[in-house]
């Protein structure tokens, strides 16, 4: 890849990341419209994209760009306010940025397509043909300067010059009066002020020395810099202070905020760089505080404020911005990009390790190495840590993941008339990337289907006596080993009746059903059933929920819903914290292997234990007085038997999610780390399996679909035992 390519690619995951952190700001200023941070970086986000694209010439985003962030400097003085209307065109304009850059990178020698010629104008229009201005002054306690000699001159809208010409100054042929002429030629002297508090009188005043002092007040476009070199020459004779106009301080804010951070360094050089100082300024105030004694020396920012030649607020925001900048480089450095791909070679290859230290653990036992026992141990050990870790590199909070949905959430209620608000919690929940990623489009769909089926109407809500704004919730936690994400509404609730209504109408179970209310609720799953009476873009039509479900148990997850009508929904999805390698319990039966995870497994009996007793015929197992359904594994799986006299067997209790089992098997072989490799298209059908793995000896376990199992030992018990499979 060239180097071009390469900076393309930082472009585009860059530009992504600017336009998503944008979204998240957008979002966040509907409920808080005031806040200034959000809209810098609202501002920062545009400008960086816009300059980025200036770079590789991609100049129908730079057009665009530009205007999106005109309006947003806008907003940034004042001149215009956040509301509703502005936040959905700022978004829609990130959808259409985020368009032209696809645009650009696939085609860039292509003109621009006619939609997006279209688009890009309809946008403009909307962003700069109405606009709602309001402007507020800047406060500031420096609007007005007195001066020593009489009279106050205001400096809202006017630069302050202080010119305190030393006694050599005539004698060294200065002409205080050139130097004023001089100014007028870059702007119009407002007023001017004289005094002169050290000339003494009388016969003491010298004619040859000079006791002027000036203050005046100048308006003019022209910058710090330039004014200075006024008095470039006099600067020898003459101490000089200009303070620039209140009204520019706004500016200088805007200009500290849209500093690259490769140019944040200490403060003089940062305003010098925007233009609220000067080189002259910084030197002079550095030789006051190098001046000072060391327990005395006052901060550089102090100095300047006190020598009026910036405004606090100015030094401040300054000050601020060097913080921000430390802090995210300081973040930056402690992290560093690595490739997917690498990382996921990278956990591959620890999977072979573990694959590997099982086979010298079994060679140790075999062989009765009880000199390599130390050392098998302590490979064992530092193999467990470097698996851990080499898993938690693919670890990323699913945090990201949420805030998406509030743009859906946003969307959707306003094309429904709703009013919903998202409440995001436990962001900060950590798992594996790739079930982040396959989990997103499940999510997605629960989320719509909440927002859709499950929230009433403003006017419903309220004539039940519930808010018109409904409440949707995101929250992720862990428990036991797994991962558990709950979707929860407080709107209508499930209604049991019509779920078991049309089910029966579709075939999907008869009018003589005996089903748990659980199960009633289960049946959302089923493919083609909805109780939507009309269908419409966002659903009804019975399509998507069963294949979330699917989706759900491919992960080796599952979806458990609880709904309390009139109260609202819950849902609640359990998932694996990562799809590489687990903690497993080893079982065998026939001279067959097999894994559970462990994270599932709740104990094990003896079968002729007193605490047990077998009911062959109802098909479950008296455990301490609660009834237990109970699978042979060798019989589920229709294992051939073996000629081995079995001495005992043992049961092995699971239990996935508020459902509990029993598998019957004939050896127990203790805990065993797990590489899961997946199963081949011939095996990919196979209930009751969900992958395989390779031991220390080279033989294969199969590794057990818990959820699936416990639901066949279910099935069992309600049916006859012949009618199994």
């Amino acid at each position: 890849m060239s180097e071009f390519d390469s900076a393309l690619k930082i472009f585009a995951q860059e530009s992504e990341q600017l336009l998503l952190d944008m979204e998240g700001a957008l979002l966040s200023l509907e409920s808080d419209p005031d806040d200034s941070e959000m809209i810098n970086s609202l501002f920062r986000a545009m400008h960086t994209i816009k300059g980025s694209s200036g770079l590789f010439g991609f100049n129908p985003i730079v057009a665009f760009t530009h205007e999106a962030e005109s309006v947003l400097d806008k907003v940034r003085n004042n001149e215009r306010a956040i509301d509703g209307e502005l936040i959905s065109v700022m978004l829609d304009s990130k959808d259409h940025t985020a368009r032209l850059i696809e645009h650009c990178l696939s085609s860039p020698d292509q003109p621009l397509p006619d939609e997006l010629t279209v688009a890009s104008d309809a946008l403009i229009k909307r962003l700069t043909g109405k606009q709602h201005t309001h402007i507020q002054a800047q406060a500031t306690d420096t609007s007005q300067v007195h001066s020593e000699g009489g009279g106050n001159i205001s400096i809202d809208d006017s630069w302050l010059i202080s010119l305190d010409f030393r006694d050599n100054a005539f004698r060294n042929g200065m002409d205080p009066l050139s130097f004023i002429r001089y100014l007028k030629t870059l702007g119009e002297i407002k007023q001017i002020l004289t005094f002169f508090p050290e000339m003494p009188h009388g016969e003491v005043m010298d004619p040859e020395s000079c006791y002027l002092h000036f203050k005046i007040a100048f308006t003019s476009d022209a910058s710090k810099q330039t004014i200075e070199s006024v008095f470039e020459y006099a600067a020898d004779d003459c101490d000089i202070k200009i303070l620039p106009p209140n009204s520019k301080v706004n500016a200088y804010l805007q200009l500290l905020d849209s500093l690259d951070e490769n140019h944040v360094s200490r403060l003089g050089e940062m305003l010098i760089q925007v233009g609220a100082l000067t080189e002259h300024d910084v030197e002079h105030a550095l030789k006051d505080q190098s001046d000072a004694q060391q327990d005395t020396a006052k901060p550089l920012g102090e100095i300047l404020v006190e020598q009026q030649m910036v405004q606090k607020p100015v030094v401040e925001h300054a000050l601020k911005k060097q913080e921000q900048t430390k802090q995210k480089v300081a973040a930056e450095n402690s992290y560093i990009r690595v490739d997917a791909d690498k990382l996921g070679h990278l956990i591959n290859l620890v999977g072979e390790l573990v694959i590997s230290s099982a086979a010298m653990n079994l060679i140790v036992e075999r062989h009765g190495l009880t000199d390599a026992g130390d050392v098998a141990a302590s490979m064992n050990s530092l193999v467990s840590s470097i698996r851990d870790t080499a898993l938690e590199l693919r670890m990323v909070q699913i945090g990201e993941t949420f805030s998406r949905f509030r743009r859906v959430v946003r969307d959707v209620s306003n094309e429904l008339g709703k009013e919903i608000d998202l409440q995001i919690s436990g962001g900060e929940t950590e798992l594996d990337k790739t079930v982040v990623e396959k989990i997103n489009d499940p999510l997605m769909h629960l989320i719509r289907n909440s927002l859709d089926h499950g929230i009433e109407s403003p006017a419903q809500r309220l004539a039940v006596g519930k808010p018109a704004q409904g409440i949707v919730q995101l929250n992720a936690y862990h428990e036991s080993g797994h991962i558990v994400i709950q979707i929860a509404d407080d709107g209508a609730g499930l209604d049991s009746d019509k779920i078991v209504e049309k089910a029966i109408a579709n075939g999907i179970i008869k009018a003589d059903h005996s089903l748990t209310q659980q199960e009633i609720y289960n049946l959302i799953f089923a493919a083609g059933l909805s109780t939507k009476a009309q269908a419409t873009n966002l659903s009804g039509r019975g399509v998507g929920m069963d294949v979330v479900k699917k989706n759900i148990e491919a992960l080796r997850g599952s979806v458990m819903i609880d709904s309390i009508p009139g109260e609202g929904t819950t849902i609640s999805i359990q998932l694996p914290l990562t799809l590489a390698i687990i903690d497993g319990f080893m079982v065998g039966t026939e001279q067959v292997r097999y894994i559970i995870p462990l994270s599932m497994v709740d104990e094990c009996i003896e079968m002729d234990s007193t605490e047990s007793e077998i009911n062959e015929i109802e098909h479950f197992i008296n455990l301490r007085g609660h009834a237990l359904p109970y699978l042979r594994l060798g019989e589920y799986f229709n294992t051939p038997k073996s000629n081995v006299v079995k001495k005992h067997e043992s049961v092995v209790v699971v239990k996935f999610g508020q459902d509990r089992a029993g598998f019957v098997v004939d050896e127990l072989h203790g805990e065993h780390q797990t590489v899961i490799k997946p199963l081949g298209k011939m095996f990919e059908k196979l209930k009751g399996i969900t992958g395989a793995t390779v031991l220390g000896d080279g033989n294969v376990a199969l590794i057990l679909d818990v959820q699936g199992l416990i639901e066949a030992a279910i099935g069992k018990r309600k049916r006859k035992p012949a009618l199994l499979h």
